[in-house]
């Protein structure tokens, strides 16, 4: 009689047990390969975008700062060019001496003066600045005096009106009539080497050490 044949078991003949051994198993391998293969390198790909993004939003929040700063300081910029600009027709680098004399002859003719002496007299060297005095003799009403002085006043060059002399009053009707002798000064910034100089001839000589015997 022939020996019985051994069948090798297959997975329907498994039992139970065995079949749930075996399941567990290759799910935990697919769970490996998936961890291995697609999970890690996708945390990684995660943590690179959010590492990224952190580093952009740095560079971000930088470049808003840098921009809020530029805005500050154009700002303060725009706002010392428009002081400088006032500060230069208060006070300007040039003595625009043509422009002052025009000023003073328009200002006169508005306010119904005449003007019978126009005479610039020598500069006035200071520290900071330059006197630029020019003498004017005028005639007119009262009235029109006063205004002309009000509308010198509106310029925004400074000037300053001394020596105010007035003479030969003359009853006109209802009004009076004035003769105005005024020095009327106006300015300009010094340069480097004037204000060098004013400082040098204001300081005064140091007195000589007396010298005795011993």
């Amino acid at each position: 009689m022939a020996a019985p044949t051994k069948e090798t078991p297959s997975f329907a003949t498994l039992g139970a047990p065995v079949k749930a051994l075996l399941g567990l198993m290759i799910g935990a391998v697919l769970v490996v390969v998936y961890y291995l293969a697609l999970h890690t390198p996708l945390v990684d790909e995660i943590d690179q975008a959010d590492g990224t993004h952190r580093q952009l939003q740095g560079q971000l929040s930088q470049a808003a700062e840098r921009q809020r700063e530029y805005l500050r300081v154009r700002a303060e910029l725009d706002g010392r060019a428009a002081i400088d600009r006032q500060n230069k027709r208060v006070l300007p680098e040039h003595a625009e001496i043509p422009a002052f004399l025009q000023d003073l002859n328009r200002l006169a003719e508005l306010s119904g003066l005449r003007l019978e002496l126009v005479e610039p007299r020598p500069d006035e060297v200071d520290t900071q600045y330059v006197k630029i005095p020019v003498s004017l003799a005028f005639s007119g009403h009262y009235h029109q005096v006063a205004k002309f002085f009000f509308n010198v006043s509106q310029l925004d060059r400074a000037i300053s009106m001394e020596n105010v002399q007035l003479s030969n009053p003359v009853v006109d009707g209802d009004e009076l009539t004035v003769k105005i002798a005024v020095l009327a000064t106006t300015y300009r910034s010094a340069t480097t080497d004037e204000s060098a100089a004013a400082a040098t001839a204001a300081t005064p000589a140091a007195a000589a050490a007396p010298t005795g015997r011993h």
